[in-house]
């Protein structure tokens, strides 16, 4: 199974027995004092994929307890979360979200971080499977509880000491993965407007069509013009839209990325973070 597959691949799919599909959504609506993120849940019961399960990120796949929002749990936790849903070991899993599979990459990203490779995001997500014209189903998943042993890498997560180190090192990239306005200061997403100091930018949604579904590689390939054998590190709001351009740099073939996963929440709170509106 390929990192990225084809809603007809998942409709030829959908009943192997080794194969675990979640739904990853997460409901974002915009309020007067800006957009706000809810648990999916209740978009997941009006209707799914058949068979899907629902992996809440804003929930069991998140530490509750931390003030930074859609922070990681413990790889632990994260396993225990996901072995309720039926992922184990030997399982396959394909995620996919109701927007812009950038939800979904988040969850892959985390299954990376726990040792799990054998994920895949399904390209334009629930929009290309009803625009398939497939059912939606409002049935809950049934799949077994199994077990998902961690087997971490810490290096595929970054913190806030090691962005700062990595300001001054010109062997590792720093990658702003929000739209060009944010990255130019010219909006205030966060508590300071601009960027990391030396980040470069790539905004993540660039990677996408118009219908949500992934560019082509070549196109893909002509974004990421950086050395596939360096250390790299991409950044958002939240370390949502940044697992997005992580997951394609690594189907691109570069071996050591990371996701800043607190991001301009954690960074931009900070004066004593440097950020600039600057072009790097």
């Amino acid at each position: 199974m390929d990192t990225l597959v084809s809603v007809d691949w998942l409709a030829d799919h959908l009943n192997d027995p080794d194969l675990v599909v979640l739904d990853c959504s997460v409901h974002v609506e915009q309020t007067e004092s800006g957009m706000r993120t809810l648990s999916g849940r209740e978009d997941y019961d009006g209707g799914h994929i058949p068979g899907a399960g629902f992996a809440d990120l804003k929930g069991d796949l998140c530490d509750s307890e931390s003030p930074i929002g859609f922070a990681v749990p413990t790889p632990e936790a994260f396993c225990a979360a996901m072995s309720k849903l039926g992922v184990g070991d030997e399982s396959r899993v394909v995620l996919y979200d109701s927007s812009s599979s950038v939800w979904a990459a988040r969850v892959w990203w985390m299954l990376r971080w726990v040792g799990f490779d054998r994920a895949a995001i399904l390209d334009g997500g629930l929009n290309a499977w009803k625009a398939a014209g497939h059912s939606l189903s409002t049935e809950p998943a049934t799949y077994p509880a199994r077990t998902l042993t961690p087997n971490p890498r810490p290096q595929l997560i970054a913190d806030r000491d090691e962005v700062l180190a990595a300001i001054d090192d010109a062997d590792v990239s720093i990658i702003d993965t929000l739209p060009a306005g944010s990255y130019r200061g010219e909006m205030k997403m966060y508590a300071r407007p601009g960027h990391i100091l030396s980040a470069v930018n790539v905004c993540g949604m660039d990677m996408l069509d118009e219908t949500g579904r992934h560019k082509p590689m070549a196109d893909l390939d002509a974004m990421h013009t950086g050395d596939r054998d360096a250390r790299a590190i991409t950044y958002c709001g939240g370390g949502i839209l940044a697992s997005l351009n992580a997951f394609v740099m690594t189907r691109l073939g570069f071996k050591d990325v990371a996701v800043y996963t607190a991001s301009l929440q954690e960074w931009a709170a900070d004066p004593d973070n440097p950020m600039t509106s600057e072009p790097s």
